[in-house]
């Protein structure tokens, strides 16, 4: 394998995709001395985080929130910069209101007086058990998050010398269960355990450690970054190129070629190729396990075993512009959460069954309560998410003909909380499973890769060092230690841990991996 020494090295690296990973992976890489190649196939960098402009609207595709500053404060200091001179963050208060069908109304907060309030407002008896929940939480934070996000889980010992403390704090225990034993407020029970929901869990399902976003959010607040996180990903390409990385967009690599048990160069759709000795790839690990190396025998994510695995649920995204509304509907902020009428009967029906329901549960995205930018001046932009089934179901929902149907089951419910938006929509486009699978290249149309149980995350999730070919690694949702920006941008921050600098050493990486 070629050398990686200052003198006479081979210092490129490829880095497949744009996102929030590759980004900050390609941005890592640079700080350690290589000459990185970014190669994505929109055209736009961000990814599932990038953003489309249509007729004077800025539609955030994918995530919106930024709840852990400080993964990004430290990927942009590993660079010698400050990010807070690079990205205009806003702290959101309150960080996001959730609604019920009955009236109800749960304002989540980073002032703990308010949030008790809200509390007992709900229901009074469980102020106490509420605030065992956050304790719960802090636990949690200190093993999961403090002790697992941003290190290497490729060695089985690295899982297996916490599970005593996973034992000790029932992390077999879904998130909804353990919201169940501290409150008994059905409405406290979803609100302490959806947030899975945002990385492509089950709260029924997935495993109680992912309790600690309450204390992540207590801890660090909910933010938005002015721009959009779009504006996040600009300023990760712009350091990128500062470093004299590479950004090539339009582009589609189509296989990832291996040559004596080591990762080589990429073939791109047309046939060309591209040489690197070190390449990172931020494809969904579904894809490049099953068909950026699809011709390469694989001995631990093999096509069998990559079919046993569950997948986060689809996305159903509704985004739309609205004429001269933003001294309207006054009572809807920056973030909601609708509920309907069921929370464990829909999961159920999106997670085991693979059904389309006939009634859903929402989240409604209002980016110009903070950022007018979003909209023409006296404008609205508006996303509105469903979780509805991923594609990998028998009798699979057809989104050709179902879409016109279910958005207008859709239109029904917003109309409850702004009523007569749809009076006031100027430009309008939808994203469903379909598009996820398309745009993304994401398995079976799902929104969030691996459903981040506990038998899939950490050790038992695609590494971070691929065991199919010397010098690849992965970084991005479908990998450790999952989805949501903490999660991607730890990833690279892993990757960063496995990978030397340039001027470390003269020893091959494989060498250098095998005695870290």
């Amino acid at each position: 394998m070629t050398q990686l020494s200052q003198t006479g090295t081979d210092n490129r690296a490829i880095v497949i995709g744009a996102g929030l990973g590759g980004l900050s992976a390609a941005m890592r890489l640079g700080a350690k001395g290589y000459a990185v190649t970014v190669l994505d196939r929109l055209d736009r960098t961000g990814g599932r985080g990038s953003s489309i402009e249509q007729d004077g609207h800025r539609f955030d595709l994918g995530p919106t929130i930024v709840t852990v500053p400080d993964v990004f404060e430290r990927l942009w200091a590993e660079c010698g910069r400050n990010f807070h001179n690079d990205v205009d963050l806003r702290p959101l208060e309150p960080f996001y209101e959730v609604r019920w069908p009955d009236g109800s109304t749960f304002s989540a907060s980073s002032d703990d007086e308010k949030v008790l309030a809200e509390v007992a407002k709900l229901s009074p008896k469980d102020v106490k058990g509420f605030q065992k929940f956050l304790k719960d939480s802090h636990a949690r934070y200190v093993v999961g998050f403090e002790g697992m996000v941003a290190q290497p889980m490729h060695r089985a010992w690295e899982t297996i010398k916490v599970l005593p403390t996973f034992a000790r704090l029932r992390a077999d225990r879904s998130i909804y269960g353990l919201a169940a034993s501290r409150v008994k407020d059905e409405r406290l029970r979803m609100a302490l355990s959806f947030h899975p929901l945002f990385i492509g869990g089950d709260p029924t399902h997935v495993t109680s450690i992912y309790a600690l976003v309450a204390h992540l959010e207590k801890t660090y607040g909910v933010h938005y970054a002015m721009g959009g996180v779009q504006g996040i990903a600009d300023a990760m390409a712009d350091v990128v190129r500062t470093q004299g990385g590479v950004i090539k967009q339009n582009v589609t690599v189509d296989e990832i070629l291996i040559q004596d048990g080591a990762a080589k160069a990429v073939r791109l759709e047309d046939g060309s190729e591209l040489a690197a000795p070190l390449i990172v790839s931020n494809a969904d690990a579904g894809h490049t396990y099953s068909h950026l190396l699809r011709n390469h025998k694989k001995r631990r994510w093999t096509p069998k075993k990559m079919a046993r695995k569950r997948w986060s649920m689809g996305l159903y995204v509704w985004y739309f512009g609205t004429k001269g509304t933003a001294d309207k509907w006054t009572d809807v902020g920056h973030h909601t959460i609708v509920n309907g009428p069921r929370f464990k009967g829909l999961l159920k029906d999106i997670f085991m069954r693979g059904k389309l329901s006939d009634d859903m549960s929402l989240y409604i995205h209002r980016p110009c309560i903070t950022d007018p930018t979003a909209a023409p001046e006296g404008d609205d932009t508006f996303y509105v998410l469903s979780p509805v089934p991923h594609l990998n179901w028998d009798n699979a929902v057809d989104w050709q003909k179902e879409e016109p149907v279910y958005r207008a089951k859709v239109a029904a419910e917003v109309e409850k909380l702004i009523p007569g938006f749809q009076d006031h929509i100027t430009t309008e486009t939808v994203f469903t499973p379909e598009t996820f699978r398309d745009r993304y290249l994401s398995p079976h149309g799902s929104g969030f890769s691996l459903e981040p149980r506990i038998l899939q995350s950490a050790w038992f999730r695609p590494h971070n060092v691929s065991e199919e070919a010397k010098g690849l690694f992965l970084v991005g949702a479908g990998t450790h230690p999952g989805a949501g920006l903490p999660g991607v941008v730890s990833s690279s921050e892993v990757l960063g841990k496995m990978v030397p600098s340039i001027t470390q050493t003269s020893a091959p990486l494989d060498t250098r991996l095998a005695a870290e």
